[in-house]
């Protein structure tokens, strides 16, 4: 009897890697002969490290305008070379912003391993831009920068959660330092803002650089993290008073299960709580999200803040 190596990853395991569905896994199989997974003695498959490389890889072209199709056929090396083109979703500026000579330099920090030099030059930055600046002009490029690097196959997986926490290292520590806001002279006058992101979607960064802002602006967060039930995200905002739950989508959130947690916790929560969602899933513009959800850039936050400020004393 044969067994599959033992460094094979199951195919609960590959669609957390990728970002592709059982199903879509099992139809490509039989439409594309691709992937080609081993099968233990009961019929379970397994995919070896190379094919999730390449299935990974794929799925990050698709995200960028690419069909399946024309792409599960095609060897490593010339996916990699469409993964290094401009996407086809991106604007000239998005372009170019992703060749900015700081944001190539810190990647190359991340793939030398440079973790302190990167922690250092990062802390510098936020320094020298301020928060505000420094999230949305630094790290929200970079890391979509660091996203198409590691769809490519150019920045290992290792290297990504390297970056990853040496990037929540650095924000964590500056949001600790911001004070609190005086919420005892004008009772409710900040949001207490409940941030999370929905079962499946592992990537937290979105969040933190969303509660930065928030906190920035004087609001009152609590974040539950990623991955999270969109049951208890709608219970953890009834036991916190929450004015606002606050959801970030990565680039790899599939648009259909995004747009069903959307609705099902507008559906959990009472009508006086907002949902706000944001992130790169392009499901939330180019598909019409819930009427009660509120989609937004993280520049924006500073405005839809006001505005929340406005219609609570319309209301008083």
């Amino acid at each position: 009897m044969s067994f599959p190596p033992s460094n094979d990853l199951s195919i609960s395991a590959v669609e957390r890697e990728t970002g592709l569905s059982k199903d879509t896994l099992r139809v490509w199989e039989r439409r594309y002969n691709f992937p080609l997974p081993h099968r233990d003695e009961f019929g379970e498959r397994s995919y070896p490290p190379e094919q999730v490389d390449k299935l990974r890889l794929i799925k990050g072209l698709m995200d960028h305008g690419h069909r399946p199709g024309k792409l599960v056929g095609a060897d490593m090396k010339v996916l990699r070379a469409l993964a290094a083109r401009p996407s086809k979703r991106e604007s000239p500026a998005v372009a170019l912003e992703e060749e900015r000579d700081d944001l190539v330099h810190l990647i190359a920090l991340c793939k030398e391993h440079r973790v302190e030099d990167l922690r250092r030059e990062l802390t510098q930055s936020l320094v020298r831009s301020g928060m505000y600046r420094f999230v949305t002009d630094v790290i929200a490029p970079l890391t979509a920068m660091v996203g198409t690097h590691w769809a490519s196959g150019r920045l290992a997986v290792f290297e990504e959660h390297l970056f990853t926490e040496a990037v929540q290292a650095v924000m964590r520590n500056a949001i600790s330092t911001i004070p609190s806001p005086d919420t005892q002279a004008v009772p409710h006058s900040r949001p207490r803002i409940l941030l999370a992101t929905v079962p499946h979607e592992l990537h937290g960064l979105g969040l933190l650089m969303a509660e930065a802002i928030f906190i920035l602006e004087g609001a009152r967060c609590v974040s539950l993290g990623v991955n999270t039930p969109v049951m208890e995200i709608a219970q953890a905002a009834k036991a916190q008073s929450a004015d606002i739950v606050a959801l970030s989508f990565s680039a790899s959130a599939r648009p259909a299960p995004v747009l069903t947690a959307l609705a099902d916790l507008v559906g959990q929560l009472p009508p006086s709580v907002e949902v706000w969602a944001g992130g790169r899933c392009a499901a939330l513009r180019r598909r019409s999200p819930p009427a009660m959800v509120k989609v937004m850039e993280l520049h924006e936050i500073p405005a839809a803040l006001a505005e929340w400020q406005n219609r609570r004393k319309t209301m008083a």
